[in-house]
């Protein structure tokens, strides 16, 4: 890897929670490192563009408690063309940059590959509130967005209480039930329903609630993950099939904002120091990854070549809490 003196962080994919803090991160620990540090915004849209400015660590103070993305995030058809990725490498090397450091999700990630492939110095930090990267066992904004939910259910029980009533909460998470599963576990839920886990609605739905009622239970909360069903027609079904009163509620992009949690910011500000340090070491074409508790890195090929689930068998053991 050629000599570093000028790196550059953008954000892509959908925002996360604490993507500020490691946007902060990189750009004090680059400094500190003896770089000079670009912010590219709207993520690989503002690089094709060349909307590229230098960066300063005043630019990034009172950042770390914001939600979002100062860098802002757009996606880009025209990068994921191989003519996008030459452009992208072109516009990089104009503005004489070294290095640059992703922050986003697997789609972000399989561009950094593109670009290594180019012969760019590329670093990646996992920043999505899906916790859908596999080579990780955290991803930044996960906790913040899991917390956000469980804040908003226990608000919703509270009325659901009062009125009797089961409650269909619909979660982000896209194809993957992390969040779901999650918050189904810290909010009490009676039913957990996520895309890797086939559920049979009579049996996993229905007779659940019933058995509840029948036992006195006067409110109940469904989790239903967003890749597997629709919270309206989830409520109708309950309602036709039980004759209990359901009510839906879809959290959507609520779970995407506020201030990040202490462990996202942790997290960010940890991974962007460990990116940094990549560089410094020679290090290139890396992903940074939670491994055992600890802030690692691992090559972007292998990580994206990875992959995780959650197993019938974990869900059968959170059913003993249901």
């Amino acid at each position: 890897m050629k000599e570093i003196k000028k790196i550059a962080v953008l954000t892509s994919g959908g925002d996360a929670p604490g993507m500020n803090a490691a946007i902060r991160s990189v750009v004090r620990a680059g400094i500190d490192a003896g770089y000079e540090v670009y912010g590219i915004n709207r993520g690989y849209h503002g690089l094709l563009k060349g909307e590229i400015n230098k960066m300063s660590t005043r630019d990034v103070s009172e950042i770390i408690q914001r939600g979002g993305t100062m860098l802002m995030t757009a996606r880009s058809r025209e990068f994921a063309t191989p003519e996008g990725v030459a452009k992208a490498k072109e516009m990089l090397d104009i503005f004489g940059i070294d290095a640059l450091v992703v922050i986003g999700g697997d789609g972000t990630f399989r561009g950094a590959k593109d670009l290594a492939e180019q012969g760019v110095a590329v670093i990646g930090i996992p920043a999505t509130i899906d916790n859908d990267v596999a080579s990780t066992e955290a991803t930044i904004g996960f906790d913040t967005a899991t917390n956000t939910a469980i804040e908003a259910i226990d608000k919703i029980r509270e009325t659901a209480s009062s009125h009797e009533r089961c409650s269909v909460i619909e979660v982000m998470g896209r194809n993957a039930g992390y969040i779901a599963l999650t918050v189904g576990i810290g909010c009490g839920a009676e039913c957990v329903l996520i895309p890797e886990v086939p559920f049979d609605f009579e049996e996993d739905v229905c007779q659940v609630l019933i058995k509840g009622r029948n036992i006195g239970k006067h409110h109940f909360i469904v989790v239903l993950a967003e890749g597997a069903g629709n919270a309206v027609e989830m409520s109708k079904k309950i309602e036709e099939k039980t004759g209990i009163e359901t009510r839906p509620t879809v959290l959507g992009y609520l779970q995407r904002g506020g201030a990040p949690t202490a462990n996202d910011r942790n997290l960010a500000s940890l991974m962007g120091i460990k990116a940094v340090e990549c560089l410094q070491n020679g290090k290139a074409g890396r992903l940074m990854v939670v491994k055992d508790g600890a802030v690692k890195d691992i090559e972007i090929k292998k990580g994206l070549s990875m992959t995780k689930t959650i197993s019938p068998e974990m869900l059968s053991e959170v059913k003993k809490l249901f």
